[in-house]
């Protein structure tokens, strides 16, 4: 399976007092994978986003930590998409340092558009479909 890359180097800022990585910032660099990937094998995505014509919404999230993770390390976020239905997106994201898995998460989105009245489920754009496809 192949999967998309994202290279993390970690900040100060991204720790706690005793030195780690504050776990919260593990899914905040699944975004960052996420977005990255967005502008460089769906730019038009973005477009969407920015003009508001689709919102992808996050459904829920999941973390599990094995490792920490230290100010200055480069944090290999990999991320494969692990299921598609519908407007629905799943993927995983697998966090390595130096070749050893520190963390795993996933991710499920959905294709939205706003509305007046809140959010509706929209088909997956075609260009998603297809830059999501090379990493199934």
């Amino acid at each position: 399976m192949r999967a998309y890359r994202h290279v993390h180097t970690v900040t100060f800022d991204e720790t706690n007092l005793v030195g780690n990585v504050y776990f919260a910032h593990y899914l905040h660099w699944q975004g960052h994978c996420r977005e990255h990937f967005l502008a460089e094998h769906a730019p038009g995505v973005l477009k969407s986003l920015a003009d508001g014509t689709l919102a992808l919404v996050t459904l829920g999230c999941d973390m599990t930590y094995y490792e920490e993770c230290f100010a200055l390390d480069e944090v290999e976020v990999l991320m494969t998409l692990s299921a598609v239905s519908g407007n629905r997106i799943s993927m995983d994201f697998d966090f390595r340092r130096d070749g050893v898995q520190v963390a795993r998460g996933s991710q499920a989105i959905a294709c939205m558009r706003r509305t007046p009245t809140g959010v509706a489920p929209v088909p997956m754009p075609a260009e998603l479909a297809t830059a999501l496809h090379a990493f199934a």
